[in-house]
């Protein structure tokens, strides 16, 4: 199934233009990993994990929007991607209690630190955070494109900020929320992290 027929699955055929108009915003031509790739890839595991999520459709919809506004020389794309949200879906039959609760999912990406009872922002952010825990070749690849993303900012600006942001990561007590993606991910994850971290300060 395509990205049109999975939002038309999700979303119904009478919001359609919603789900072009996202397709294309993950098309961008300045977005290296934040793509169309990404928003599959996250798509994909909130349905391996759906079983964890108290809605799981609206997690899936707020996976939809999480980087539907990316501009890396801004810092309020989540919270910009959450307006997005509330306007595009003001036009369907959502609730105004749904809509608020991907709106809230969606900002939640920015921390990625969801409560121990918030069952759908733990199976968000763990499906957008699974990257980490890649095998070496997918990370590198993941590392690389973030790179690409931040071409406009000197290596010496970059590596130090990319490198707070990888140390901050590793103080977490856990990378995954939900036991299914901690059981698959965290080991790997530490290690990518702990190797970048490495790299970058050598």
């Amino acid at each position: 199934m395509d990205l049109a027929d999975r939002w038309i699955a999700l979303a119904g055929p009478q919001t359609r233009h919603i789900g072009a108009e996202l397709d294309a915003r993950y098309a961008e031509p300045h977005r290296r990993y934040h793509t169309r790739a990404h928003l599959t890839a996250v798509l994909d595991l909130v349905d391996e994990l759906a079983g964890h999520a108290a809605d799981p459709d609206a997690v899936r919809l707020a996976a939809w929007f999480h980087d539907a506004v990316y501009d890396p020389q801004r810092a309020d794309n989540e919270e910009r991607s959450a307006r997005l949200a509330e306007r595009m879906l003001a036009d369907t039959d959502l609730t105004p209690e749904r809509v608020a609760e991907v709106m809230r999912l969606v900002v939640l990406t920015e921390t990625h630190a969801p409560d121990a009872a918030d069952r759908n922002g733990q199976v968000l952010c763990d499906a957008d955070l699974a990257v980490l825990g890649a095998g070496p070749e997918a990370y590198a690849a993941y590392a690389a494109a973030v790179r690409e993303e931040y071409a406009f900012v000197p290596d010496e600006f970059f590596n130090a900020g990319r490198a707070e942001v990888l140390a901050g990561l590793l103080k977490l007590p856990r990378l995954f929320h939900t036991a299914e993606a901690r059981d698959r991910y965290e080991a790997a994850a530490r290690l990518n992290l702990e190797t970048e971290l490495m790299l970058l300060r050598a």
